[in-house]
């Protein structure tokens, strides 16, 4: 019925799963954070992770919620290393207490995966009062990687493995606004949409791998950041619009990528072979893809790192 089995250059397809795409690599000695990892793509992220043996960190909003996650892993892969760590992307307070908290648990760390995000909410703002898709999508994550960044450099050079940043966009960045990010309107009232501030928030997330590989590779840092695109799936993160979420659950399973495939471009870039050496690019379907110009403009990605930076301080 999956009508997107056509392979591309990497041998998968839409319809590859996270399971088959990651088949016979071994992941011991690893270690990743996965965000959002409390459902959705993350949860399977998270699991196939474990499956392959990489010790997993969860950042997750509700910690209680997250030991159940961990515990249905742990079922599943008796010997796996899964740690559970309360993250709210949203407050930058919360993202600082992660990073100081995972800093003390003196684990290494080689994958990250900024994953966990909010879709076409009302209006809201964050604790810090900035327009919640932006706040949450790319701020939280921004200031999360930059303050993991030196961990993850001296884990890279420590072990002689490549370190991998992945970030979670979407085509979504399509409908952002015509020139990109309205950096004079992130918390504007008057005319607010809550799909172009989706769609500004994952614009941000691939001009953020983006500049940041760029400023790695510049410094001859052994570490690859790249951005994808996990396909339309079925998944309660339109729960802030009833009716369309209900139209997803229930016909998605004929329309949209399930979780099993939407998590497989995630786990492709950020464990494949394939993928070594790769950096500063854009992935769909596990094979690289063609981001809108939109999302290769230097200005605004330079503007848009002035901008994240003046905002975390």
């Amino acid at each position: 019925m999956w009508p997107f089995n056509r392979k591309g250059p990497s041998g998968f397809s839409a319809s590859s799963t996270a399971e088959e795409v990651t088949q016979g690599i071994d992941g011991t000695g690893l270690t990743a954070i996965v965000t959002g990892a409390l459902s959705g793509i993350g949860n399977e992220t998270a699991r196939v992770f474990a499956l392959r043996g990489v010790h997993v960190v969860m950042g997750v909003r509700n910690v209680a919620s997250g030991n159940n996650v961990k515990e249905e892993i742990m079922k599943e892969v008796p010997s796996a290393k899964v740690d559970v760590m309360e993250l709210d992307l949203s407050s930058m307070a919360s993202v600082r207490r992660f990073a100081s908290d995972f800093h003390s648990s003196g684990l290494p760390l080689n994958i990250l995966i900024n994953n966990a995000g909010v879709m076409v909410s009302p209006l809201t703002l964050s604790k810090d009062n900035i327009e919640l898709h932006f706040a949450t999508n790319h701020l939280g994550h921004f200031l999360l990687t930059n303050l993991l960044l030196e961990t993850m450099k001296s884990t890279a050079c420590e072990s002689k493995n490549e370190g991998r940043i992945v970030n979670v966009a979407s085509e979504a960045h399509q409908r952002s606004y015509p020139e990109g990010i309205r950096f004079d309107r992130i918390n504007d009232k008057s005319g607010y949409g809550s799909w172009q501030a989706y769609g500004q928030s994952k614009l941000a997330n691939i001009l953020h791998a983006n500049e940041l590989n760029r400023r790695l590779k510049e410094e001859g840092v052994d570490i690859t950041v790249n951005s994808l695109h996990p396909g339309v799936i079925g998944t309660n993160i339109l729960r802030n619009h009833s009716f369309l979420n209900g139209i997803v659950l229930s016909l998605g399973k004929y329309v949209f990528k399930n979780v099993q495939q939407g998590a497989a471009t995630t786990c492709y870039v950020a464990l494949h072979p394939q993928v070594k050496g790769v950096g500063g690019e854009y992935f769909a379907d596990s094979n690289l893809a063609e981001p809108t110009s939109q999302a290769k403009d230097m200005e605004l990605t330079k503007k848009l790192w002035e901008f994240s930076m003046s905002l975390i301080g």
